[in-house]
């Protein structure tokens, strides 16, 4: 555990001994009002089995600041992933939505006659978002300088971010999870595959089709077609990986029912550095290019020319990823750009939660109120208070970026991880809020455009046992059913 989380536990500890500590004295209060819990909101507490002490609630009117509710505003709970909303706030506020993240490519050789001679270097710059179909048009753009042949290798520099740990099974078991893949600085795809099999009656085993298929993946595919129901479909299907999650190499086995169309599985696989260059090399043999390297990793050369930078999207695009379908890794990739904008690279996970720290104080936000991790959510170590949100929250509300930070929001019964909730009448479109579900956490944060045309922040923490299967929503539903009708 870092010093820095070392310190927070320790202030935890202080502070829930004497919660009063916990307020945010810098932030100008709301305006006092009666703010115990409605009626319809206590049933709904006890109609899905949570106590009143699960459950952490703030609502402010954002034209006079009047507070509407609040109750255990100023516990630290799990937030899940709402922390994004900082990360993402913080982000857009301190680098502008203009912001691109830059992926270039070296020739450290000589060129001639279509020919490389000598190694190419493909440097990671950050992009959260280097997707297939973006790594794809870098290759295309490389064989576009008349780059035909490569003699050399393929040389990877990814030290724009300090090396991480990048056991992808620590926080749940899963590193076949695309949710659970490492930051890189040159992250390709999500390190994710799509593998597809098809069953055909004509065949001995259903076909495999992998995209994208990193060209240094070595498959042994030993699923066998059998006459079982479809309706069971694929039985006991399984990846295994002889050396580890981050293996090249992949056995697939298990059983599929003949003749019942296909089945496509994600999986993340292989390491960083190895999937970049797999499916680099994909691509740019498929454009007709050829390499007679192999991978190295290590830093450009002084004297390699530069060939090629590629621009990410905006950070004004990227959040809006983030946030409307509240993507882990981008997120983690955020809170490590901020640190090495800030204080240089290579950016480690301790200079972005001092860069977001440091955002806190500057705005007047009492830092107490949160305890960051990864800036994702996906943590059992972070916290934060209704509260201390709503106020951040607040500071986004009346910055020049607001535009773009709400357009990032999930959007009731409309997109997002909110595109199927809050659908009642007059609700649709109303509700601007970042979701976050965790092991016994259900959380809401961001704005509310009420029935009166009233505009609210509101912060709901629900940390309960099994609170993720439901019940958590159901009271959230009330409580934004309430502050809607005011």
């Amino acid at each position: 555990m870092s010093v820095f989380l070392r310190v927070r536990l320790t202030r935890l500890l202080s502070a829930l001994a004497a919660s009063s500590m916990l307020l945010c004295v810098t932030v100008t209060p709301a305006q006092a009002r009666d703010t115990s819990l409605p009626p319809a909101v206590t049933h709904a507490l006890q109609a899905q089995g949570i106590s009143v002490a699960g459950l952490s609630v703030y609502a402010e009117e954002l034209g006079n600041g009047e507070m509407l509710l609040s109750h255990n505003a100023e516990q630290l709970r799990k937030p899940a992933s709402t922390i994004k909303t900082l990360t993402t706030f913080v982000a857009l506020d301190m680098l502008g939505p203009a912001f691109t993240w830059k992926t270039s490519a070296y020739a450290n050789g000589t060129i001639k006659n279509g020919v490389l001679n000598g190694d190419l270097v493909l440097v990671g710059g950050g992009d959260p978002y280097l997707t297939a179909e973006r790594w794809w048009r870098f290759a295309s753009e490389i064989r576009q300088l008349g780059i035909k042949t490569i003699t050399g290798d393929i040389v990877i520099d990814h030290n724009y971010f300090a090396p991480l740990n990048d056991d992808r099974a620590e926080f749940d078991g899963a590193p076949e999870k695309s949710y659970n893949v490492v930051p890189d600085a040159l992250m390709v795809n999500f390190q994710t595959s799509q593998f597809t099999f098809t069953g055909g009656v004509e065949n001995s085993k259903p076909a495999l089709m992998v995209e994208p298929l990193p060209a240094n993946l070595v498959i042994d595919n030993q699923v066998r077609l059998s006459g079982s129901n479809c309706r069971r479909g694929y039985q006991g299907l399984r990846f295994t990986t002889a050396q580890g999650a981050s293996s090249n190499s992949i056995g697939l086995s298990g059983r599929a029912a003949t003749g019942c169309g296909h089945l496509s599985v994600a999986r993340a696989i292989m390491t960083a550095t190895d999937y970049a260059y797999g499916t680099f090399r994909t691509y740019f043999e498929q454009l007709g290019g050829h390499i007679n390297g192999k991978l190295r990793v290590e830093p450009v050369p002084v004297k390699a020319k530069l060939l090629l930078n590629y621009d990410s999207l905006t950070l004004g695009e990227i959040i809006r990823l983030v946030n409307k379908f509240s993507n882990n890794v981008m997120a983690r990739t955020l809170l490590l750009t901020l640190g090495a904008e800030k204080y240089g690279a290579p950016a480690t996970i301790e200079k972005g939660q001092r860069a977001i720290s440091e955002w806190l104080t500057e705005h007047h936000i009492d830092t107490r109120d949160f305890i960051v991790e990864n800036g994702a959510g996906l943590s059992r170590i972070e916290r934060t208070s209704a509260q201390g949100m709503a106020n951040m929250l607040k500071v986004a509300w009346h910055s020049q970026f607001m535009p773009e930070f709400a357009a990032s929001l999930p959007l009731s019964a409309t997109d997002g991880t909110l595109r199927n909730r809050f659908q009642a009448a007059g609700m649709r479109g109303r509700i601007r809020m970042k979701t976050g579900h965790l092991e016994d956490v259900a959380s809401l944060a961001g704005f509310v455009n009420a029935a009166s045309g009233k505009n609210y922040v509101v912060v709901i923490l629900v940390n309960y046992p099994g609170a993720q299967y439901g019940a958590g929503d159901e009271v959230q539903a009330a409580i934004l059913r309430w502050v809607f009708g005011q």
